[in-house]
């Protein structure tokens, strides 16, 4: 999959693009429904299929001590829209100048001039430009005048609710991961570079692999059990811990996992956690023994689960 960044005309926008437009944060089955309409009307006209997007969200922009938990970091975003079969990721940085665009300003300037589109699929009450100033009725109406389509899927609906980015933050905050799978059609999976800890678990005979999450929130916290890929693992299970590390005085967000029956090097290898179950909330303990006995007990609920 090809990823360009700003709204600088590419070589061949001449050749035209079908493109689905939003935010796409954690790409769950509404996203994926939008997706599915993007590759149809590409294989229709015989157009690549592209995806535009924006860094950072715009809400983050606006309120970033507000905004909500990103479930997906651009790269796990280009990696899943990549296996999804989309041939192109454009990515428009959002700041002071993009959120003073009204909608036809951004019509013109990325989607005619910059992509050259020929079909736009969006989700329903898909708002952008100055103000969410710019609607479908924008679109429809420069669409037939300047020769591209509009498709606007309508919600998709899981468990008789509406599949959005919202509803799966507040089932991963409670720790409903079957709900999550849902909505997902996948488990929720994080994923980093392994970074040197304190070592600590090695001692209490629990090593971790530890991945910082690069987020101002985490969507999900506390003890789950888990799936890991990456490096020669193969979804192996084990059990880990998101938080802030409250037994050790902790601030900073991370991600330990602790695979089972697993002692190799994983220092600098990229994985990719897949969170099963969540076994409990992160806690403070009175001393390292009583800690410890808690880690041995989470880890023989995560094999019992991970093995049912």
């Amino acid at each position: 999959m090809l990823i360009r960044r700003g709204a600088e005309p590419c070589r061949n926008a001449g050749r035209g693009c079908a493109v689905a437009i939003g935010n796409f944060d954690g790409l769950h089955l509404g996203h994926q429904a939008i997706l599915d309409v993007l590759r149809r009307c590409s294989r229709e006209r015989g157009l690549p299929a592209a995806v535009l997007t924006f860094e950072p969200h715009p809400r983050e922009y606006f309120a970033p001590e507000a905004a909500p938990a990103r479930l997906m970091r651009l790269r796990d975003k280009a990696e899943v829209l990549a296996g999804l079969g989309i041939d192109e990721l454009r990515v428009l940085r959002f700041g002071a100048a993009l959120s003073q665009w009204d909608g036809m300003t951004f019509i013109e300037r990325v989607l005619l001039r910059a992509m050259g589109v020929k079909a736009v699929v969006i989700g329903e009450g898909f708002r952008f430009g100055r103000g969410r100033g710019g609607d479908v009725a924008l679109l429809r109406e420069a669409g037939a005048t300047r020769g591209f389509r509009v498709d606007e899927v309508p919600p998709f609906a899981v468990g008789g609710q509406r599949a959005s980015s919202t509803r799966l933050r507040e089932v991963l905050a409670l720790g409903r991961m079957e709900e999550a799978r849902e909505l997902l059609g996948r488990d929720f999976r994080m994923s980093g570079r392994v970074v040197p800890g304190a070592r600590l678990g090695r001692k209490l005979g629990f090593p971790t692999a530890n991945l910082r999450l690069h987020r101002r929130k985490s969507p999900l916290a506390g003890i789950f059990a888990v799936r890991v890929s990456g490096l020669a693992l193969n979804r192996r299970p084990g059990v880990a811990s998101v938080g802030t590390r409250p037994a050790v005085g902790g601030k900073e967000w991370l991600l330990e996992v602790h695979l089972f029956d697993f002692d190799a090097d994983l220092y600098r290898q990229r994985l990719d956690v897949d969170f099963v179950a969540r076994l409990r909330d992160e806690v403070a303990y009175d001393n390292l023994d009583a800690m410890t006995a808690q880690m041995h007990r989470d880890a023989a609920s995560a094999r019992a689960l991970l093995a049912a």
